[in-house]
């Protein structure tokens, strides 16, 4: 009878596996799409730039890589407007995945974790610095872009410190526009091309490796404080 009881639960989470893979794969398969999008953007004329905002928060939803629509921002908007333009989608981008994973999936996550005293108070503690989290999360180049909106809606960060702590992604902005700037062909860039590396690239790798550490230490202080204080409450 156990076993009967897990299955469902197992069978959940393949299907949500199954469902994660291919929206990967769509991401990537979409990827080829932009420089298609790109140039059919820059027929548009001035509302072209509602269309790329548009298309750029769509493809985030959809796990298309965000750097090559950054790129593309460079090539088609210049440095000041394309890093505003950029940032603004996403950010739209981001909040709607966030969305997204928040209310397919929390009360899930919600289910499992109201059995567990141990993962309940680490989520609670997480949620309490989220905004610093966020931030740093968003400075560090290890953690995919995409995947983090979809993982952070699973949390009990709220979503107005995840909009702030949005920030965190226009230094990253502001370097993929310039290259993109600089490469200025949209089919080159947009393809894959590789994005030439100059000091602000090793310097914003510095940054993102020193948040990395900073974030890792910060949640392990947090999960050490949560789980104290819940040994500490059954000990009571």
């Amino acid at each position: 009878m156990p076993a009967l009881s897990r299955r469902p639960r197992w069978l959940g989470v393949g299907i949500l596996l199954l469902l994660l893979a291919a929206v990967v794969l769509a991401g990537r398969r979409g990827a080829a799409l932009v420089p298609a999008f790109a140039a059919w953007v820059e027929g548009l004329g001035p509302v072209g730039v509602v269309a790329f905002v548009l298309g750029y928060a769509i493809a985030t939803v959809a796990f298309v890589p965000g750097s090559l629509l950054t790129l593309a921002a460079g090539a088609l908007f210049g440095l000041t407007g394309g890093t505003a333009i950029a940032f603004v989608a996403a950010t739209l981008g981001a909040s709607a995945a966030f969305l997204v994973s928040r209310y397919l999936a929390r009360h899930a996550v919600e289910r499992r974790l109201a059995g567990n005293d141990r993962f309940a108070a680490i989520d609670r503690a997480v949620a309490a610095q989220g905004r610093r989290i966020v931030l740093l999360l968003r400075l560090s180049p290890l953690v995919p872009f995409n995947l983090l909106n979809y993982a952070l809606g699973l949390t009990r960060v709220r979503f107005a410190d995840f909009l702030v702590a949005s920030v965190g992604m226009l230094p990253g902005t502001l370097l993929y526009v310039y290259y993109g700037k600089i490469i200025g062909e949209v089919a080159l860039l947009a393809g894959g091309g590789p994005a030439p590396r100059g000091a602000a690239y090793y310097l914003l790798l510095a940054i993102g490796l020193f948040a990395t550490i900073t974030v890792t230490v910060l949640l392990t202080r947090i999960a050490r404080r949560a789980l104290r204080e819940v040994t500490d409450g059954h000990s009571g």
